[in-house]
């Protein structure tokens, strides 16, 4: 039997439409389809909701069993399609039947379809609907396939150190594997004592206002930290303000949360900083927070005090929470400084997220945390959630909390790659050079974190579609990029890559990429 993505591009190739084609439609047709949604079910990861498949049937005037790959209908796709009438009474998504059959009871079969009745389909819940991460997405799994066929692939799209070479410090490794055997069971929920004062003093050190030891929780990443702190928050319908670009998890998590996030516009045009206008025209009634990302991912902005302080002003004239995610607060440039929104919020109630992955090149021990600051008093409520949330998932790593304490103190490895001389400094000079020296490239000069987020000539290269974009420069030149739109940036005119490899590396991909669009029209 013939899978859903196979047919479904069957059916594409026959009818002469693209991607593109089927996401217009479906917006012509108030249906809810993203250029995720619709790569997804193609590459075959996942398949779509009964009212998506209607639709899908529809446009492509094929029968919906045909498509779901069952041997009904005729696999020559009919020319009209054949409408097959609701379950009465049954859900809108219930398994669709034969009006002869509608009773029949929904019998599954380790391998086969019994005679006369269809096998029962479990799909995603509806609450995935508007959940994307595409960072991780279809043309990472395209990628995967070309490695797997033996393609050699440069992958730019994931802030990973350790592959291009950058180790976690010695004492580090070694402090771990002292303390392994001590660290075989759970920890307290918030985690262990040690790690959780050491992230204490560090938020001291950064000056954010009414922090104790119990204002402290570490998880499995920062990542998983904000799932929870989400989670724990929002009802229905709440709003939260998120950036535009952002990095994806934040709107994914909202939305997973049954949220609503709501996108401002960072500009440009203005070092990428918060459009402030825009930030207020978007709140409501229902905006119950500010998500902040600074040091920015993807575009490597640094949020200089003035810009904080009117985020501030305008979170304190409408009561908002403040979600500030700063893993990349050690990784600045320039001789810059990184302020903590919450510094300057203390009448406020602010939760910060950092880690150790990025600073400390340990991505993989998997070890982030948050620290709940500033007025306490305004969240009780919302802290007893923090803490439900917290206690279900037991603990985070134990052997990766073990070496908070000695990361944040003493020699800050870091501060090497970040300087005229460093590896991440050097790189950082060369890439944002190499990029706007190509035609129809332009890109701001970030200023912190190891990301870039150039701008195309969408134009000059004829770009409706960024996704098509990223497939084929990987089917080119095996160079494995993010698109904008994978950071919910609204235009396909943007990408964003990694500079953690070497210049030699760099200098590698960025000439197969000035090739690429010598001649590049979409």
């Amino acid at each position: 039997m013939e899978s859903f993505a196979t047919r479904l591009r069957t059916a594409m190739n026959a009818r002469h439409l693209r991607q593109v084609d089927i996401v217009r439609a479906a917006q012509a047709s108030g249906v809810k389809l993203g250029k995720s949604h619709i790569s997804q079910y193609v590459s075959g990861k996942t398949t779509p909701r009964a009212d998506t498949l209607r639709f899908l049937a529809d446009t492509l005037q094929v029968d919906e069993q045909w498509l779901l790959g069952h041997d009904r209908g005729r696999p020559d796709m009919p020319a009209q399609p054949k409408r097959v009438p609701d379950n009465p009474g049954g859900r809108a998504d219930a398994p669709r039947t034969p009006s002869s059959q509608a009773a029949a009871p929904q019998t599954t079969s380790p391998s086969h379809e019994l005679e006369g009745t269809p096998m029962r389909h479990f799909n995603k819940s509806t609450k995935l609907d508007n959940v994307l991460y595409d960072v991780r997405g279809p043309v990472v799994d395209e990628a995967a396939r070309m490695e797997q066929s033996g393609m050699h692939v440069l992958k730019l799209n994931i802030g990973n150190p350790a592959p291009f070479g950058f180790r976690t410090p010695d004492e580090v490794v070694y402090d771990m594997s002292r303390q392994l055997s001590d660290t075989e069971g759970y920890s307290a929920s918030k985690g262990l004592f040690s790690a959780r004062k050491a992230i204490m003093q560090y938020a001291q050190l950064k000056n954010l206002p009414n922090v104790g030891i119990e204002d402290i929780y570490t998880g499995n990443g920062v990542s998983e930290l904000i799932n929870l702190s989400l989670s724990a928050l929002l009802d229905n319908g709440d709003e939260v303000l998120v950036p535009s670009p952002d990095y994806p998890l934040w709107t994914a998590c909202v939305n997973l949360a049954g949220g609503t996030a709501v996108h401002y516009v960072c500009d440009e045009e203005s070092e990428w900083y918060p459009d402030i206008d825009d930030m207020r025209s978007k709140i409501t009634d229902r905006t119950v927070a500010i998500v902040l990302i600074n040091p920015n991912n993807p575009t490597g902005a640094l949020y200089p005090k003035e810009v904080l302080q009117q985020i501030v002003d305008l979170a304190r004239e409408h009561q908002l929470m403040i979600f500030s995610d700063e893993i990349y607060d050690r990784l600045v440039m320039d001789g810059l400084q990184h302020v903590s929104i919450a510094s300057m919020a203390p009448d406020l109630f602010c939760v910060t997220f950092s880690g150790l992955s990025k600073s400390h090149m340990i991505a993989g021990y998997r070890i982030g945390w948050m620290v709940l600051s500033g007025n306490k008093s305004i969240a009780k409520d919302y802290i007893e959630g923090i803490n439900m949330l917290t206690n279900m998932r037991i603990c985070s790593n134990v052997p990766a909390q073990s070496i908070v304490q000695t990361a944040l103190g003493g020699h800050q490895s870091v501060n090497d790659y970040i300087v005229p001389g460093g590896r991440l400094y050097e790189q950082r000079e060369y890439i944002y050079n190499a990029l706007n020296s190509i035609p129809g490239v332009t890109a701001v000069k970030p200023k912190a974190a190891f990301y870039i987020f150039p701008k195309l000539d969408v134009k000059k290269f004829n770009i409706t579609d960024d996704e098509q974009f990223a497939l084929d420069l990987l089917h080119d030149k095996r160079i494995l990029i993010t698109r904008g739109g994978g950071f919910n940036w609204h235009e396909p005119d943007h990408f964003r890559i990694v500079y953690l490899p070497r210049i030699e590396v760099l200098k590698d991909a960025t000439e197969k990429l000035t090739d690429f669009l010598s001649c590049y029209r979409q």
